[in-house]
Protein backbone atom coordinates (compact mmCIF):
# COMPACT_ATOMS: atom_id res chain seq x y z
CA UNK A 1 0.00 0.00 0.00
CA UNK A 2 2.83 2.36 0.89
CA UNK A 3 4.49 1.62 -2.46
CA UNK A 4 1.26 2.44 -4.29
CA UNK A 5 0.97 5.75 -2.43
CA UNK A 6 4.58 6.61 -3.28
CA UNK A 7 3.95 5.84 -6.95
CA UNK A 8 0.93 8.17 -6.99
CA UNK A 9 2.94 10.90 -5.25
CA UNK A 10 5.82 10.51 -7.72
CA UNK A 11 3.46 10.55 -10.70
CA UNK A 12 1.69 13.59 -9.32
CA UNK A 13 5.00 15.42 -8.89
CA UNK A 14 6.13 14.63 -12.44
CA UNK A 15 2.76 15.61 -13.88
CA UNK A 16 2.76 18.84 -11.87
CA UNK A 17 6.28 19.75 -13.04
CA UNK A 18 5.35 19.00 -16.65
CA UNK A 19 2.19 21.09 -16.39
CA UNK A 20 4.08 24.00 -14.84
CA UNK A 21 6.71 23.88 -17.59
CA UNK A 22 4.07 23.66 -20.30
CA UNK A 23 1.96 26.44 -18.79
CA UNK A 24 4.86 28.64 -17.70
CA UNK A 25 3.97 32.31 -17.87
CA UNK A 26 5.63 33.87 -20.96
CA UNK A 27 6.31 37.04 -18.93
CA UNK A 28 8.30 34.95 -16.43
CA UNK A 29 10.34 33.51 -19.32
CA UNK A 30 11.07 37.01 -20.62
CA UNK A 31 12.12 38.23 -17.17
CA UNK A 32 14.39 35.20 -16.86
CA UNK A 33 15.94 36.02 -20.25
CA UNK A 34 16.57 39.61 -19.12
CA UNK A 35 18.19 38.49 -15.87
CA UNK A 36 20.44 36.00 -17.66
CA UNK A 37 21.50 38.60 -20.21
CA UNK A 38 22.42 41.06 -17.46
CA UNK A 39 24.38 38.37 -15.60
CA UNK A 40 26.25 37.47 -18.77
CA UNK A 41 27.35 41.09 -19.26
CA UNK A 42 28.63 41.23 -15.69
CA UNK A 43 30.70 38.08 -16.22
CA UNK A 44 34.22 39.01 -17.38
CA UNK A 45 34.50 35.70 -19.28
CA UNK A 46 31.43 36.45 -21.41
CA UNK A 47 30.93 40.19 -21.40
CA UNK A 48 31.86 42.50 -24.32
CA UNK A 49 32.17 45.32 -21.77
CA UNK A 50 35.50 46.59 -20.53
CA UNK A 51 36.39 46.16 -16.86
CA UNK A 52 35.59 49.82 -16.23
CA UNK A 53 32.22 49.53 -17.99
CA UNK A 54 31.30 46.40 -16.03
CA UNK A 55 31.85 48.24 -12.76
CA UNK A 56 29.24 50.83 -13.73
CA UNK A 57 26.90 48.48 -15.63
CA UNK A 58 23.46 48.51 -14.00
CA UNK A 59 21.74 46.26 -16.51
CA UNK A 60 20.36 46.63 -20.01
CA UNK A 61 17.58 49.00 -20.89
CA UNK A 62 14.64 46.97 -22.13
CA UNK A 63 11.40 47.93 -23.76
CA UNK A 64 8.39 47.18 -21.60
CA UNK A 65 7.50 43.50 -21.80
CA UNK A 66 4.75 43.19 -24.40
CA UNK A 67 3.23 39.78 -25.09
CA UNK A 68 1.72 41.06 -28.33
CA UNK A 69 5.25 40.69 -29.70
CA UNK A 70 5.12 36.94 -29.10
CA UNK A 71 3.85 35.29 -32.28
CA UNK A 72 3.44 31.81 -33.67
CA UNK A 73 5.20 31.53 -37.01
CA UNK A 74 4.96 28.96 -39.76
CA UNK A 75 8.36 27.26 -40.01
CA UNK A 76 9.08 26.51 -43.68
CA UNK A 77 12.32 24.64 -44.30
CA UNK A 78 14.26 26.01 -47.28
CA UNK A 79 15.70 23.05 -49.14
CA UNK A 80 18.74 23.02 -51.42
CA UNK A 81 20.12 26.32 -50.14
CA UNK A 82 23.81 26.93 -50.83
CA UNK A 83 26.11 28.15 -48.04
CA UNK A 84 27.09 31.80 -48.37
CA UNK A 85 29.45 34.24 -46.70
CA UNK A 86 27.48 36.59 -44.46
CA UNK A 87 28.49 40.23 -44.34
CA UNK A 88 29.82 41.45 -41.00
CA UNK A 89 31.01 44.73 -39.53
CA UNK A 90 34.59 43.70 -40.40
CA UNK A 91 36.34 41.85 -43.23
CA UNK A 92 35.35 38.51 -41.67
CA UNK A 93 32.82 36.56 -43.75
CA UNK A 94 31.53 33.52 -41.80
CA UNK A 95 29.72 30.75 -43.65
CA UNK A 96 25.97 30.44 -43.11
CA UNK A 97 23.13 28.72 -44.89
CA UNK A 98 19.55 29.89 -45.02
CA UNK A 99 17.74 27.21 -43.03
CA UNK A 100 14.07 28.27 -43.05
CA UNK A 101 11.58 31.05 -43.61
CA UNK A 102 9.24 32.15 -40.85
CA UNK A 103 5.80 33.43 -41.86
CA UNK A 104 3.76 35.28 -39.25
CA UNK A 105 1.30 38.09 -38.58
CA UNK A 106 2.27 40.98 -36.32
CA UNK A 107 0.35 44.20 -35.69
CA UNK A 108 -1.96 43.33 -38.57
CA UNK A 109 0.87 42.83 -41.07
CA UNK A 110 1.80 39.62 -42.89
CA UNK A 111 5.57 39.27 -42.44
CA UNK A 112 8.45 36.96 -43.23
CA UNK A 113 11.91 36.50 -41.74
CA UNK A 114 14.70 34.15 -42.73
CA UNK A 115 16.65 32.14 -40.17
CA UNK A 116 20.20 30.98 -40.76
CA UNK A 117 22.50 28.21 -39.53
CA UNK A 118 26.19 28.77 -38.90
CA UNK A 119 28.25 26.20 -40.78
CA UNK A 120 30.83 26.33 -38.00
CA UNK A 121 28.51 26.06 -35.01
CA UNK A 122 26.55 23.15 -36.45
CA UNK A 123 29.69 21.01 -35.99
CA UNK A 124 29.70 21.82 -32.26
CA UNK A 125 27.65 19.34 -30.15
CA UNK A 126 26.48 22.25 -27.96
CA UNK A 127 25.16 24.34 -30.85
CA UNK A 128 24.26 21.84 -33.59
CA UNK A 129 20.57 22.82 -33.35
CA UNK A 130 21.22 26.57 -33.04
CA UNK A 131 19.54 28.96 -35.49
CA UNK A 132 20.40 32.60 -35.97
CA UNK A 133 17.81 35.32 -36.64
CA UNK A 134 19.28 38.77 -37.35
CA UNK A 135 16.78 41.50 -38.22
CA UNK A 136 16.28 45.23 -38.56
CA UNK A 137 13.14 47.28 -37.97
CA UNK A 138 11.89 50.84 -37.75
CA UNK A 139 13.19 51.40 -34.20
CA UNK A 140 16.84 51.07 -35.28
CA UNK A 141 18.66 54.27 -34.43
CA UNK A 142 15.47 55.54 -32.78
CA UNK A 143 15.44 53.59 -29.54
CA UNK A 144 17.16 50.36 -30.50
CA UNK A 145 20.69 49.76 -31.81
CA UNK A 146 21.13 51.21 -35.31
CA UNK A 147 22.74 48.04 -36.66
CA UNK A 148 19.80 45.76 -35.88
CA UNK A 149 19.31 43.02 -33.33
CA UNK A 150 19.41 39.24 -33.03
CA UNK A 151 17.17 36.45 -31.72
CA UNK A 152 18.40 32.94 -30.89
CA UNK A 153 16.26 29.99 -31.93
CA UNK A 154 16.58 26.23 -32.04
CA UNK A 155 15.68 23.80 -34.80
CA UNK A 156 12.21 22.49 -33.94
CA UNK A 157 11.50 18.79 -33.68
CA UNK A 158 11.21 16.96 -36.99
CA UNK A 159 7.76 17.39 -38.46
CA UNK A 160 7.04 20.58 -36.50
CA UNK A 161 5.62 23.28 -38.74
CA UNK A 162 5.27 26.06 -36.17
CA UNK A 163 7.71 27.96 -33.98
CA UNK A 164 7.27 30.62 -31.31
CA UNK A 165 8.95 33.91 -32.12
CA UNK A 166 9.38 36.24 -29.13
CA UNK A 167 10.70 39.69 -29.98
CA UNK A 168 10.96 40.47 -26.26
CA UNK A 169 14.11 38.31 -26.43
CA UNK A 170 15.78 40.41 -29.14
CA UNK A 171 19.29 41.41 -28.07
CA UNK A 172 22.10 43.59 -29.38
CA UNK A 173 25.21 42.37 -31.21
CA UNK A 174 28.47 42.89 -29.33
CA UNK A 175 29.26 45.71 -31.76
CA UNK A 176 26.64 47.81 -29.97
CA UNK A 177 29.00 47.88 -26.97
CA UNK A 178 32.48 47.93 -28.49
CA UNK A 179 34.09 48.53 -31.85
CA UNK A 180 36.47 45.61 -31.44
CA UNK A 181 34.02 42.93 -32.54
CA UNK A 182 32.99 41.45 -35.88
CA UNK A 183 29.20 41.18 -35.99
CA UNK A 184 26.93 39.74 -38.69
CA UNK A 185 24.94 42.40 -40.51
CA UNK A 186 21.23 41.51 -40.87
CA UNK A 187 20.55 40.70 -44.54
CA UNK A 188 18.25 43.09 -46.41
CA UNK A 189 15.53 40.42 -46.65
CA UNK A 190 15.22 40.55 -42.85
CA UNK A 191 14.00 44.12 -42.50
CA UNK A 192 10.60 44.54 -40.86
CA UNK A 193 8.71 47.60 -41.98
CA UNK A 194 7.30 48.38 -38.53
CA UNK A 195 8.51 49.26 -35.04
CA UNK A 196 9.56 46.29 -32.93
CA UNK A 197 9.35 48.06 -29.56
CA UNK A 198 10.35 44.96 -27.63
CA UNK A 199 13.60 43.46 -26.42
CA UNK A 200 16.85 45.29 -25.67
CA UNK A 201 17.14 49.01 -26.34
CA UNK A 202 20.26 50.82 -27.56
CA UNK A 203 23.18 50.74 -25.11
Amino acid sequence: MKKLVLIFILFGTIFSSFSQEKNEDPVDKIKEFQEQLNEEYLNPKESPLSEEERLTFKGHRFYEVDTSFIVEAAFVRTALESPFRMQTSSDRRPMYVKYADLYFTLKGKELKLAVYQSQTLKEDPKYFDYLFLPFTDDTNGKGSYAGGRYIDLKIPKEGTKKIILDFNKAYNPYCAYSGGYSCPVPPAENHLDLKISAGVKAY
